[in-house]
């Protein structure tokens, strides 16, 4: 028999398991057996389970829940785990040592009645938050009579003291709640290891109310827990707090009981879906469990013990307004005033034909929202389409485009009122996301860098970020988010984790890569100012988060200059020109062109022949034209460790990588840059990037949001081998087609 049966509940989290079962494979006490209870053994995770089954002897896969694996234990004592939690290094050790300690010898599966035999050894743990903040220790006191919250996935249970008392242990948040009470009324023999043995990762739940027939039952079924164990202390006959004659111990258990499992009852009834029902119930049996000269110690709880369901549900509300009156108080007249406009809007209806673009916090038409209202107006004409600016880039609208004043008063009657909003960013947090909405979060750009709340270990970037929190609640007002490709909605997953829909389209802005024609291309140069017959090098690279001195490091001007004749550079950068005699005479030799202040990018893209960066988001989309890509990674291990970066772009670049600036000068000068090799690497980075766009991303958008269409009427992909991207101008390298 072994010392322990370790029980994890295997759900479809094939990528949580390894995170639970190596820690414990690896533990230096093997004394133990694993057993993995599939709920589903068909499943991915099921499928990684056997796979460990048939690698490792102690690894037993069971079908079932956690009931089941307690079943098939033949453990002296069980510990419960979940996908995703992590024993940590010497756990099984130190706590076998501890129950060895507090007589619970090797191999011992005595009853109850043994005297010395330990049934509940509760382990030091934590709780990691999923966003931000240090980890949170819960500990335990000896002699603490119960603790109902104690999780099961930190408790020990002597297996014997389980099946002697009938004691089950289903799935469920509030099953673990009954299932504690239970335990804590049962057990003779309680220890403590203060040792942090396990840690749990807490996993986030997407902002709002659950609301439908199953959350109902899943709130009755907190009072079924409650009634079940506060019935169980009365059968046993625990004394309560007016009993001065009883034993502190028994006394306090059921004073304890009762607080806590209300404490539980009172947070659940403030949300509880059927309410009244829910809080008449409560009411009933918090009167009929309370102990003798129990008192209430909160508010909360005296209007559930008086029955007060209009004045405890009011509660909040004028807490709320107390904070809000406070806050209003220190506001100026116009925030006062816009506050106030913007509320009498959102009492109005919504108009289920307003749609509302912004890219860039208002910076003008651009990125997918522009390519997305194109196509709304082509598609949609019944939709009204309103695109969202600064004051300042009115000007530079299209006069075809209705625009509004960000900040104005039709600018809060329009973010009230849209059904429809479509931002590559996200809306101010005074924003109210209304029922019946739909947002659609568009973003800018294929992550290579670190984003979201996947920043957080990277201090410098985190403080820029500001509020995790307020970040999380304005990406719970997404309703879907938009992809490019997998590793997109990968990371899109586990950055801003909430409850949106991925969209698998492609990114609209990226379209016109394989709508334009030739003669735009040859167009595009001529207004830019590109020489005929030159090979136009876009050099975009990325913002950095930490001191840089780029003039330092790299000589543009020099760069311009022993490039030779046959190439321009066509600078998208934040070069200032004007303070720089070498680029100056560079900008008057037409070797290079400052296209920075041009706001289409794609225009850009289309006019050059090839494209030089380090680590810019802008290779993902410039893959999709399928022409040469260099990589300048002189500061790559800086960036790596400051920013962090989700794959080693130097082990998978789109192109040839130079780490020097006179590497960059050979990799072009030798032809290098338009060879086979640059070909080869570009094509395997177009198959893992370049997945879903295929020039009908915005039309997929349109249909699916706006038109209501389902899945399969929707433009299928075109398979990449199949694409035509605009052709680059004739001076360019021929192009090898993808694999």
């Amino acid at each position: 028999m072994p010392r322990f049966s370790i029980i994890v509940s295997v759900h479809d989290v094939a990528g949580r398991l390894p995170t639970t079962l190596d820690p414990v494979l690896t533990q230096s006490f093997t004394d133990f057996e694993l057993i993995a209870a599939c709920a589903d053994p068909d499943s991915p995770a099921g499928a990684l389970a056997a796979e460990y089954a048939g690698r490792d002897a102690r690894v037993v896969r069971v079908t079932g829940t956690r009931e089941a694996g307690l079943r098939a234990a033949d453990g002296a004592y069980v510990l419960f785990l979940d996908a995703g939690d992590v024993l940590t290094p010497g756990a099984l050790a130190g706590i076998d040592a501890r129950l060895r300690e507090s007589g619970g010898a090797a191999g011992s599966e005595a009853g109850a009645g043994s005297g010395a035999e330990i049934d509940v050894l509760r382990l030091g743990h934590e709780r990691v938050p999923w966003w931000e903040g240090e980890p949170v220790a819960e500990l335990f006191e000896d002699g603490d009579p119960a603790d109902v919250r104690l999780p099961v996935w930190a408790t020990v249970h002597r297996r014997a003291f389980l099946r002697d008392h009938g004691l089950a242990f289903p799935e469920g948040r509030y099953a673990d709640l009954g299932c504690s009470g239970l335990v804590a009324l049962a057990a003779g023999g309680t220890a403590v290891l203060r040792t942090v043995c396990v840690r749990r990762t807490e996993r986030r739940q997407a902002g709002g109310t659950t609301t439908g027939p199953r959350a109902g039952a899943t709130a009755a079924g907190l009072l079924d827990q409650v009634e079940l164990v506060l019935d169980r202390a009365a059968a046993q006959g625990l004394p309560d707090d007016a009993d001065a004659d009883a034993d502190d111990r028994a006394r306090a258990l059921r004073s304890q009981l009762f607080d806590q499992l209300f404490a539980e009852v009172l947070d659940t009834a403030a949300t509880a879906p059927r309410g009244r029902a829910f809080f008449r119930r409560a009411g009933r049996l918090y009167r009929r469990y309370r102990p003798a000269g129990h008192r209430a110690g909160t508010v909360r709880a005296r209007l559930l013990r008086r029955g007060a369901y209009t004045a405890f549900r009011a509660l909040p509300a004028l807490n709320r307004l107390t904070a809000r009156a406070r806050a209003y108080a220190g506001r100026s007249v116009l925030r006062r005033r816009r506050a106030l406009t913007y509320a009498w809007y959102l009492r109005r209806p919504l108009d289920e034909n307003l749609a509302v673009f912004a890219a860039y916090w208002g910076r003008g038409y651009a990125c997918n929202p522009a390519a997305i209202h194109r196509k709304a107006r082509e598609l949609a004409p019944h939709i009204r389409s309103v695109f969202l600016v600064k004051e300042k880039e009115l000007p530079h609208m299209p006069d075809d485009v209705e625009s509004v004043v960000i900040g104005s008063r039709r600018y809060w009657e329009v973010m009230a009122r849209a059904k429809y909003t479509f931002n590559n960013v996200n809306f101010e947090h005074a924003v109210v996301k209304r029922p019946g909405t739909v947002h659609v979060q568009t973003h800018h750009g294929t992550p290579l860098k670190r984003m979201g709340v996947d920043q957080i270990e990277y201090r410098a970037v985190a403080a820029a970020t500001g509020s995790f929190g307020k970040l999380m609640r304005r990406v719970d007002r997404w309703d879907c988010s938009l992809s490019s490709n997998a590793h997109s909605t990968e990371v899109w997953s586990g950055a801003y984790p909430s409850a949106f829909e991925h969209l698998e389209y492609g990114y609209p802005r990226n379209d016109r890569f394989y709508t334009a024609a030739p003669g735009e291309v040859a167009a595009i140069r001529e207004r830019l100012g590109v020489p005929e017959g030159r090979v136009a090098l876009l050099y975009a690279p990325t913002y950095r988060d930490y001191p840089r001195d780029v003039s330092a490091q790299f000589d543009l001007a020099r760069f311009c200059a022993e490039l030779g004749e046959e190439f321009v550079v066509l600078l998208r950068a934040h070069y200032f020109l004007d303070g720089d005699a070498g680029l100056r005479q560079a900008v008057a030799d037409g070797r290079l062109i400052d296209v920075t202040s041009l706001r289409d990018t794609e225009d850009v893209c289309l006019a050059s022949d090839a494209l030089i960066t380090d680590y810019s988001s802008i290779m993902f989309d410039y893959a999709n034209l399928d022409r040469p890509i260099v990589t300048y990674a002189d500061d790559w291990d800086v960036y790596r460790d400051t920013r962090g970066v989700y794959f080693d772009l130097l082990a998978e670049p789109p192109g040839h990588v130079a780490r020097t600036q006179r590497e960059l000068i050979e990799v072009l000068t030798s032809g290098r840059w338009a060879d086979g090799r640059s070909a080869a690497l570009r094509s395997a980075f177009r198959e893992r990037f370049c997945e879903f766009d295929d020039g009908q991303a915005a039309e997929r958008v349109v249909r699916r949001v706006l038109l209501g269409q389902p899945e399969e009427e929707l433009p299928a992909p075109i398979p990449l081998r199949e694409r035509l991207p605009a052709p680059a101008a004739a001076v360019s390298r021929p192009r090898t087609p993808a694999r």
